[in-house]
C-alpha cells in the first residue's frame, strides 16, 4: 500500500490551490534506474493516464504510473522541512547505505 502523510496532503493541497489547480493531483512515475534501484519523479497532473493506480487521502489524489506501482508498494509521500530545504520526498525506499555520495558505492 502507498501512504501519504497528513503533512504531505496539507502542503500539496495548498500548492495546488495557489497554482489554481484545485482538484488536480500529484503523479508519481519512474524516472530512471541505477545500481541502487529505481528513482522516481513527481509532477502535478489533472487526471490519471491509462494504467495509473489512483490513491486518495483527504481529497488529495496521487496517480501512480503503472510501471512504478509495484516498486512503490510499501512506500509513500511525505513533506520535509528541515529549516534549510523543504519539499516532497518518497519514503520507505532503499537504505541510505546504498548512497554514492561522498565516495560511497552501490556494489
Amino acid at each position: 500500500m502507498f501512504k501519504i502523510t497528513d503533512l504531505a496532503v496539507e502542503k500539496a493541497k495548498h500548492i495546488l490551490s495557489v497554482e489554481g489547480k484545485t482538484g488536480w493531483g500529484f503523479r508519481v512515475f519512474m524516472a530512471g534506474s541505477s545500481c541502487c534501484g529505481p528513482s522516481f519523479g513527481m509532477d502535478i497532473a489533472e487526471n490519471p493516464t491509462d494504467g495509473d493506480k489512483v490513491v486518495e487521502k483527504d481529497g488529495l489524489k496521487v496517480f501512480i504510473a503503472g510501471d512504478a506501482s509495484e516498486k512503490l508498494d510499501g512506500m509513500g509521500i511525505d513533506f520535509v522541512d528541515d529549516g534549510q530545504q523543504q519539499g516532497f520526498v518518497i519514503t520507505g525506499g532503499q537504505p541510505s547505505s546504498c548512497s554514492t555520495e561522498h565516495g560511497g558505492s552501490c556494489g
